[in-house]
């Protein structure tokens, strides 16, 4: 199982990131490319939007080039964490135990526990 292992956790990163973009992907044909979220800051519409792309990239990347996959998993899932908690504190009245939120704060967990074994399972060249 150790030899597989580094396949099943890029396998399940790149399940997690094709979930993400499904939804990414559902709010743009509901509303557009440039959406604003419902009155979100710029950055944030950018960014969100941007994760259309980026998700699906990075799934694709771990396993054509998987530390490059890795990297990419790892950036998108902290930044994400990072910025809507960031956009939560803002709020007047956050939904800290919002199910896409709490979602994203396990998928993190997860990565940031696995991602070394992963990592340690792909060659450097």
């Amino acid at each position: 199982m150790a030899t597989k292992s580094p396949v099943l956790l890029r396998s399940i990163y790149a399940l997690c990131l094709l979930g993400a973009t499904s939804t990414h992907l559902l709010t743009l044909v509901r509303h557009d490319l440039f959406w604003n979220y419902g009155g979100a800051p710029l950055f944030t519409c950018i960014y969100w939007t941007s994760l259309t792309f980026l998700d699906p990239l990075a799934a694709v990347l771990l396993f054509l080039k998987p530390r490059a996959g890795l990297l990419a998993t790892f950036v998108i899932i902290v930044s994400d964490v990072a910025h809507n908690t960031w956009l939560m504190q803002r709020s007047q009245s956050p939904d800290w135990l919002n199910w896409m939120y709490l979602s994203q704060v396990a998928f993190l967990v997860f990565v940031l526990v696995t991602v070394q074994r992963a990592w340690r399972g792909v060659s450097s060249t």
